[in-house]
């Protein structure tokens, strides 16, 4: 059996894992640290004389000038986002909304830590990423962690773990801090350098941002993406009328966007008003497909420009016929029946005859208010006939791109969206944006969506939307529970964080699309960051004294429940936070069965050798039980020969 590594990868390990692949002469052993008897622990570092020999023809030399964006801090912000965390996911099912059958995610927390806990699971999944990250205007509070070291007086519980380690850090970042643009960017790169990391070969991502730091923005995210990956800047109008600033009314920001490769990444889509996409197909080959009704007859058709074939009867459901407006009929009154026009004053249907036998199936004829066809004879008629025109047939045509000035999307709406939901928030963007650039970027039924600035919860809220829709994708949200403040609507309104904000405004918009749509989506997965599920000993074991082994006989922490345990194991083995778990007992023992068998994890003591049976039957990928969970030696010694009995391919790993 094999432990779990229960942390998010280490970026400076694997790097020098993939080094000394390459050149294996660069390894040198070095020793780091002793253990608790004083002998020392070998490591194997890197030589970087012997790489730089080994790099030479390409070496490019410290002192060489040459052009980078630098400024103070950028290389310990570095080995932030590359040094991997213990931190975890625990579970919160009050907070959840239909938590066993959702295939959405609301995370608490530092987003920062987030990101490196969902490098294993999430790594190249992700096909769309919004952000509205802070604009950095002079009076916003914002998180960095740019402290690596804590002293005993700066440890405030809520802010930094039992082991030191910074939580997260609030602050207002004021234009007259001698660091203001440091601070933003040592915030900023971390971040958007581990969510390249997730992102699909053609995913892309999406940035909200504003004239402050648009240009600092711009550098980092060439350096990180690469400036082949560049997209594109889109302006957009945020608000209508604006009567603040001094010289220039600030009435628009930008959408700065960068794709993971552009080389995979399609063109961006546009030009179509989905929203008049408003009928959905009930049965046949096209069902649950979304279309709209063109009426066949269109008063600019010429019948004198070969439509011969044009003019014909179509049957209504009371048995009367219709057909364009004229001067001659055919002499048969019967479906189909038709007659070539013989003037300008005989109009004609946009289909052929022929087209209307092969296509009888995408016709719809319905009564109306008024109609601009006519009877079998020429009199007045309430009846029309219409063609679908199916939502995918016109994707699927459609060449045009999207304008790169976007003024449709205000951030009036957004306010008037929160309204509606009795949800008081300030400085939302509208989930129409949201919903728009999931359309250019062609995001599709299960696809991910990711916002890890997630406010009050828009791009979730868009989610659920486009998933009302037919467009069956999931979210991922993550915001810091930062407190609102006491003399604020929100926190008078009972929300303590913003967090509390962003969840409500998910129950309560979710709560209406169900109305319309039993099958929707608008559940959600409630996780919040925490500690290791794991005591520090698990981690750091040559710290450890013998005298102090007693304690640590079990090597969970006392508060840990087993749905907290199965969940970190999830994340280690790369199983999706959504992913479908069903619970079950075997031999008086808790199993987790997760997504049909993949994984199976049972956490409880004493389990015994019926327990390993049962499971090793049902051949899971991953096995996973807790070091101390065995009921006895004799169970220990048969466990691994259970298991290359019933199933060999099983790997085997234990907490």
């Amino acid at each position: 059996m094999e432990n779990m590594r229960m942390s998010s990868i280490d970026f400076v390990e694997e790097n020098k894992r993939k080094l000394l692949e390459l050149f294996p002469n660069i390894g040198r052993e070095v020793v780091r640290e002793y253990d608790s008897a004083g002998n020392p622990i070998i490591d194997i570092g890197i030589d970087f004389e012997a790489l730089q020999q080994e790099l030479s023809s390409d070496l490019v030399s410290e002192k060489e000038e040459r052009y980078q964006f630098t400024w103070p801090d950028k290389r310990k912000t570095i080995i932030q986002a590359n040094s991997p965390t213990t931190e975890t996911l625990r579970p919160v099912r009050e907070k959840s909304v239909d938590f066993d059958n959702t295939h959405n995610v609301y995370i608490e927390g530092d987003n920062l830590a987030v990101l490196k806990i969902l490098q294993e699971t999430y790594l190249g999944k992700v096909k769309m990423i919004y952000i509205d990250p802070p604009y950095n205007t002079g009076g916003d509070s914002f998180v960095y962690n740019d402290r690596f070291v804590v002293s005993s007086d700066e440890y405030v519980s809520g802010t930094f773990d039992e082991d030191g380690n910074i939580l997260y850090d609030i602050k207002n970042n004021n234009e007259s801090n001698g660091r203001f643009h440091t601070d933003w960017l040592n915030m900023m790169y971390p971040r958007i350098k581990l969510a390249r990391n997730l992102l699909t070969e053609d995913g892309v991502i999406f940035i909200s941002i504003d004239d402050n730091e648009v240009h600092d923005l711009r550098k980092i995210c060439d350096e990180i993406f690469g400036e082949a990956n560049f997209i594109g800047c889109a302006g957009r109008i945020s608000k209508k009328a604006n009567n603040q600033g001094d010289y220039w009314a600030p009435n628009f920001d930008y959408l700065l966007t960068y794709a993971k490769n552009k080389n995979e990444c399609p063109s961006f889509f546009g030009g179509i008003n989905y929203s008049s996409y408003n009928q959905t197909e009930t049965e046949g080959p096209r069902k649950g497909e979304k279309y709209q009704l063109v009426r066949l007859y269109m008063t600019s058709l010429d019948p004198m420009r070969g439509c011969n074939n044009q003019r014909y009867y179509i049957e209504c459901p009371d048995g009367s016929f219709i057909i364009p407006p004229g001067e001659v009929f055919p002499s048969e009154k019967k479906d189909g029946a038709f007659v070539p026009p013989s003037s300008g004053k005989d109009k004609v249907w946009r289909w052929s005859y022929q087209s209307y036998l092969e296509k009888k199936d995408q016709i719809v004829v319905k009564k109306g208010k008024s109609s601009n066809v006519v009877g079998a004879d020429g009199e007045e008629t309430l009846w029309n006939a219409y063609t679908k025109t199916y939502l995918n047939d016109v994707i699927d045509k459609s060449t045009a791109t999207p304008n790169s000035f976007i003024e449709d999307h205000i951030n009036q709406n957004a306010t008037h969206e929160l309204k509606k939901l009795d949800i008081p928030f300030s400085f939302a963007k509208p989930t129409s944006l949201i919903k728009y650039l999931m359309e250019v970027m062609r995001v599709t039924s299960d696809d991910i969506v990711l916002d890890f600035f997630s406010g009050s919860g828009t791009t979730g809220d868009a989610v659920m939307q486009k998933s009302a829709d037919g467009i069956d994708a999931h979210f991922i949200c993550v915001q810091l529970p930062e407190k609102c403040e006491e003399d604020g609507d929100a926190y008078k309104a009972g929300f303590a964080n913003i967090c509390e904000i962003g969840e409500e405004r998910l129950r309560r918009a979710g709560a209406q699309y169900k109305k319309d749509n039993k099958k929707v989506d608008t559940g959600f997965r409630v996780f919040r960051v925490d500690s290791s599920n794991m005591k520090k000993v698990y981690y750091n074991p040559a710290e450890t004294q013998q005298t102090l082994l007693d304690v640590f006989t079990d090597n969970i922490k006392e508060d840990r429940t087993p749905e907290d345990l199965l969940f970190q194991v999830m994340l280690d083995l790369g199983v999706m936070l959504s992913s479908k778990i069903e619970e079950t007992e075997i031999a008086g023992k808790k199993v987790f069965d997760v997504a049909d068998g993949f994984l199976i994890a049972c956490f409880d003591k004493e389990v015994t050798d019926e327990t390993v049976k049962a499971i090793a039957q049902k051949k899971p990928y991953y096995a996973v039980f807790r070091d101390s969970s065995m009921a006895s030696d004799s169970v220990a010694t048969n466990f691994d020969q259970i298991f290359e009995t019933y199933s060999p391919e099983t790997e085997r790993r234990v907490l």
